[in-house]
């Protein structure tokens, strides 16, 4: 079967050359080449704007997605180029000037504000573009967008500026060739398209018109012709940087500071090299960590830029997991095992430290998309005394190691791509290598109606007893998507042996699973209405390894938004008993499972106009279980209020409670032990900001998190799934808190360029304590001891073509 596949797609990778989307009309005008740079401050007044073509009669993109921008709010872009860069100008009519949103924010997120965004795609493939915006404000943002997905973590050095006048608001932007990859040929035209964002009216306009029934709205792109003789600049930019950090904690303090190089450089004119030449991350945000009784880990977002950043081929089916870089040691043979009875570790890392990193990255004319990256770590010892001798010895409890990611991605029709991607790590010594390949696959037809989607994976892992050699998985689906409604039909596998852990992350293996979807949505505003969907899924599942039948899913969600922006939606969830074969935690070929109970489950939420200055979101949900008495319910709040343009704050308080819940506690030679358990979680939240400018701002983040578990009774999992009550089993309640408190400020003092001044106070205690109220926890926490930790950052933005002008 799968060679079929592979030769069927096989065929389809060889007709990459058509066309997905009919451009005979799509909008073109030409653009102008100068020999004098405009002043970049919003006035729009210099010679160089006066010859240029006009690219305007915009139509709305929503909501009323096709129908023609008024006069009175009609954009006028130009564009123009000399031998550095790109320029653009556009003046957005507006009736009522003084009164355009202008709420202040951070580069590369949004606010209450209006924006324009230009998106520039020199390959004109309808998949690949960049993407630059400009809000009333000044703020900037920027995207690298592939297949319709933005990634604002890709970041570019370029100019603009905004400026509100009496008939609306200008904006001008310099975006030189650096920022940009593009083909050294002497004439070519470029995939062009605006967008304007009203707030006011709750609009968004293009230039040209995004059809919002079919395809993505990166294939919709005008045309901009007749850029001449313009050649890509030598893509060399310089980050060096230079840190300073205290850590206090316990009465002692310690002093550390850093300094190191990122890099990126134009290997091709496509083709671009990063690296991070010994990183820092002493700023990174803190983990949302949370108490996990269950059997998989949790599973942390990244927040270390150079992995965030331009990762989008290294992503494709799901095989980096980047915490894995840099985490806790994977001590494979269990250190403590080989303490003698006079031994004991008297310092233990809790982390691996990386020592470098590079990613190279880009895609071809034809639509070839490469990557390459490659990290490393350093040796991690745990250091043991000998408490009779006094001698002290050293334990490999993680390897030097080389993760390492191979990718080619073949994009065609504007709207499909073929993947083949390699990850690896690679341990010194005796400890364990891993290996992963991945075939990734999205096929839709050139009117971009029906696709198949899906992926097939092998993993192999070198040297472990503790895991089989091979594994592999499999998932394709088949699906509509055009005008009002959408659908898919899939089935997937994962076997026994699949393990793509020590580079990716995969909670559970040894399942298959037949899934499928349906909805309907609106295309256009109604009287009450700016949209609403229905959406309907289901999943039939089986153990893979025996064929046994697990459980059945299912589920019907609605949402929608009125003409007054007020949001709101539900759905409702049922999941059939079900046959656990992981909450015994005995692996998933014994035989052993935990039958848990049939759920039906509702959730409700809404959220106000975003637009006033007191916003609200809200939630809540319900869990009822048959013939059991395990009960689920909990609430979500979330007031933002807007005090000024400049300074906004976000409260927000989670809430969750179950009633008998259960799960694994323990085992004996005889006995599963399953506890049943009241669990209750607060979360309370707090972000907050004040720009002083654009390019100032002082931010707040703060979180504090408690669960507390208390124990009612326990059992003895039976062959059948079921619990025999265990009354001599004692076990422990738990009381969990997680507190951490940021604060940091920003100056972009040149482009590129920051100073940051950042500062974390954070507690961690966890006890048996479960009978606390909310207010005596709190004085039980503060009991614990505090880390303050204040850290100093200066990072300078170098050009390699300034540096060489200057000498």
């Amino acid at each position: 079967m799968f060679k079929k596949i592979f030769l069927l797609l096989i065929a389809v990778f060889m007709i990459h050359q058509l066309k997905a989307q009919n451009r005979e009309n799509r909008k073109t005008i030409k653009t102008t080449r100068i020999t004098e740079a405009p002043k970049i401050d919003g006035l729009l007044d210099e010679e160089a704007w006066k010859n240029a073509e006009l690219a305007t009669d915009f139509v709305i993109f929503r909501p009323a997605n096709g129908k023609a921008v008024s006069a009175e709010y009609q954009t006028i872009v130009r564009v123009i180029y000399d031998d550095n860069a790109i320029y653009i100008s556009a003046e957005m009519l507006d009736p009522d000037p003084e009164n355009i949103p202008s709420e202040f924010a951070v580069r590369d997120n949004f606010s209450i504000s209006d924006f324009f965004l230009v998106t520039i795609n020199p390959n004109d493939d309808g998949q690949n573009p960049f993407e630059f915006i400009v809000q009333t404000t000044g703020n900037q943002a920027d995207s690298k967008v592939s297949n319709g997905n933005e990634d604002f973590n890709w970041s570019a050095v370029w100019a603009s500026a905004a400026k509100i006048t009496d008939k609306g608001w200008n904006v001008e932007m310099e975006i030189p060739y650096r920022a940009l990859r593009f083909a050294n040929r002497p004439i070519q035209s470029w995939g062009f398209n605006f967008h304007r964002r009203l707030e006011k009216l709750n609009e968004q306009h293009t230039w040209t018109h995004i059809d919002n029934s079919v395809g993505r709205w990166t294939q919709y792109d005008g045309l901009i012709e007749d850029f001449r003789d313009i050649k890509p600049t030598t893509r060399l930019n310089l980050y060096p940087y230079a840190s300073a950090t205290t850590n206090t904690f316990e009465g002692n303090t310690e002093f550390d500071w850093s300094v190191g190089m990122d890099i990126k450089y134009g290997l091709t004119d496509n083709f671009t090299l990063d690296a991070t030449l010994i990183p820092d991350f002493s700023q990174v945000g803190f983990d949302d960590v949370v108490l996990n009784l269950g059997p998989f880990e949790q599973q942390f977002t990244e927040q270390r830029q150079f992995f965030t950043e331009g990762t989008e081929l290294f992503n494709i089916a799901n095989l980096f997991y980047s915490r894995r870089i840099g985490s806790s040691p994977i001590d494979q043979f269990n250190v403590s095992s080989t303490l003698s009875a006079d031994e004991e570790i008297i310092d233990y890392p809790g982390k691996v430290t990386m020592l470098n990193a590079i990613k190279i990255s880009g895609r071809t004319k034809k639509g070839l998309g490469i990557g390459f990256f490659n990290a490393i770590t350093e040796t991690t010892n745990a250091t043991i005394k000998n408490n009779n001798t006094g001698e002290i010895r050293e334990e490999v409890i993680d390897p030097f190691t080389n993760f390492n990611i191979l990718v080619l991605d073949q994009q065609f029709n504007q709207n499909s791509t073929v993947s083949l991607i390699n990850t690896n790590v690679t341990r010194n010594g005796s400890f364990r290598d891993a290996n992963v390949t991945a075939f990734d696959w999205h096929i839709e037809t050139k009117d971009s109606k029906y696709n198949a989607d899906g992926s097939f994976r092998m993993s192999n892992i070198s040297d472990d007893v503790n895991n089989p050699n091979t594994g592999y998985t499999f998932d394709n689906s088949f699906g509509y998507n055009s005008g009002h409604w959408f659908w898919e039909l899939g089935y997937n596998f994962e076997n026994k042996d699949f393990n793509p852990n020590d580079l990716g992350i995969l909670f559970s293996n040894n399942q298959q699973t037949l899934y499928g979807n349906a909805g309907w949505r609106t295309l256009q505003p109604t009287k009450k209405f700016n949209r609403y969907s229905f959406n309907y899924y289901n999943q039939l599942n089986f153990q893979h390894f025996s064929g046994v039948y697990t459980g059945f899913n299912a589920g019907l969600n609605f949402n929608a938004q009125t003409i007054n922006r007020f949001s709101f939606g539900a759905n409702l969830n049922y999941g059939s008993e079900e046959k656990d074969f992981f909450e015994p935690r005995q692996g998933t070929t014994s035989g052993v499972y935990f039958l848990q109970p049939e759920r039906k489950n509702m959730n409700v939420w809404f959220e106000t106009n975003s637009q006033k200055k007191l916003e609200l979101f809200a939630s809540t949900y319900f869990s009822d279980y048959t013939n059991n008495p395990k009960l689920q319910y909990g609430f979500s709040v979330a007031p933002r209020y807007r005090f000024n343009n400049q300074f906004s704050i976000r409260y927000r308080i989670n809430y969750n409670n179950t009633d008998d819940d259960q799960g694994y506690v323990s085992e004996d030679s005889n006995n599963i032990i399953i506890g049943f358990r009241d669990r209750k979680s607060y979360t309370n939240t707090i972000s907050g900001k004040y720009s002083f400018s654009t390019n100032s701002s002082l931010s707040l983040s703060f979180r504090h998190y408690w669960s507390s578990v208390k124990y009612n009774s326990y059992g003895n999992l039976n062959a059948d799934g079921s619990l025999d009550p265990n009354t001599t089993f004692i076990g422990n309640d738990v009381n969990f808190n997680s507190w951490n408190l940021d604060l940091n400020y920003i100056w972009q003092f040149a482009p590129g360029s920051q100073l940051i001044a950042f500062y974390r106070n954070s507690i961690f205690n966890e006890d048996a304590n479960s009978n606390l109220n909310f207010f005596e926890n709190l004085d039980n926490l503060f009991q614990q001891s505090q880390r303050h930790t204040f850290s100093v950052r200066f990072v300078y933005f170098i050009d390699y073509n300034n540096l060489k002008n200057i000498f």
